[in-house]
């Protein structure tokens, strides 16, 4: 059985929860033998890494999301990647709050510092733990390094994507534990990808500062300049990096590839809808599933941010 890692954006939870219910209810829209393995993202606090996620933080709301999300038999994974997180960091109010809220045996949690792994491993050792793609292992032997560590799953660099004769060295059981990004809208080799998720962290640790901004000074808070940020997937030609739902189903699943990630904790409403349709729906379906799906997801919006 195939499991789908979807990206939860602060504008999807509405989207999410009806894709949820619409794969129960109305099977017949989408393909055979998957399911969705886990919804991942953060809402605006310390920790959260890989995108800028920026603005207040209201408890009550997270912890209704995780009881939609959970109350439907899916995970939640916090993404806690922030590679910046300092010793003094650990003790966020916010952060540790959300951890208890969360640490039922079926929430999870994707990190990149070492630091703050070791501290969730203290303090929530029933807590899952993923290995983020944001620490750009680039190297097999890296990669079977990471594997070999007491991770609920590894996120594999998305170079690693349509490398078979290195994906081909992997055993087995480190291919059941690897998840793939399937999706991603880089390029290959980007020199850059490091950088990028530094300064993000470090723009996500002056997040106190930033809710006491004015109007005029939220202007100053820049997301990182990159052309591969905005996507269109009717315009544009799939990157190298891309693996299409044929080969998800098809050539990766045959060599024993289990866990796949939709990312999009950037993207819009519509755009995260087509990458679900793209990826989820049976092709004759698609339109028809994605009018329903947007449909129940606008009259839900009251979830959203």
């Amino acid at each position: 059985m195939i499991g789908f890692h979807i990206a939860e954006s602060t504008k999807s939870v509405s989207l999410n929860m009806s894709l949820a219910d619409m794969i129960r209810l109305d099977p017949d829209y989408f393909r055979k033998d998957f399911r969705i393995a886990s919804y991942f993202g953060s809402p605006a606090v310390k920790w959260n890494g890989g995108r800028m996620i920026l603005g207040p933080y209201y408890p009550d709301r997270e912890r209704a999301i995780l009881n939609g999300y959970n109350s439907r038999g899916i995970p939640y994974r916090f993404t806690f990647t922030n590679p910046s997180i300092t010793e003094a960091d650990l003790e966020d109010r916010e952060c540790n709050e959300l951890l208890d809220m969360a640490d039922n045996g079926m929430n999870e949690v994707i990190v990149h510092s070492p630091l703050l792994e070791e501290y969730i491993r203290k303090t929530h050792p029933n807590m899952k733990i993923t290995s983020s793609t944001c620490k750009c292992i680039r190297s097999i032997e890296e990669l079977k390094a990471e594997l070999a560590k007491p991770y609920s799953l590894v996120v594999l660099d998305y170079n690693f994507n349509n490398d078979f004769e290195t994906l081909e060295k992997l055993t087995p059981e480190e291919r059941k534990r690897c998840e793939i990004l399937i999706n991603s809208h880089c390029v290959p080799g980007c020199p850059r990808r490091a950088e990028h998720y530094k300064y993000i962290g470090d723009i996500q640790l002056k997040l106190e500062r930033i809710r006491q901004m004015s109007p005029a000074e939220l202007q100053t808070v820049k997301e990182w300049d990159c052309q591969y940020r905005n996507f269109n997937p009717f315009e544009e030609e799939p990157t190298k990096l891309h693996i299409s739902p044929e080969d998800v189903f098809g050539k990766y699943a045959e060599m024993g590839f289990e866990n796949f990630k939709i990312e999009g904790r950037a993207s819009t409403l519509m755009v995260l809808c087509e990458q679900m349709m793209i990826y989820l729906a049976k092709p004759e379906k698609r339109d028809a599933a994605r009018y329903k799906l947007m449909n129940s997801a606008l009259n839900c919006s009251y979830l959203n941010f």
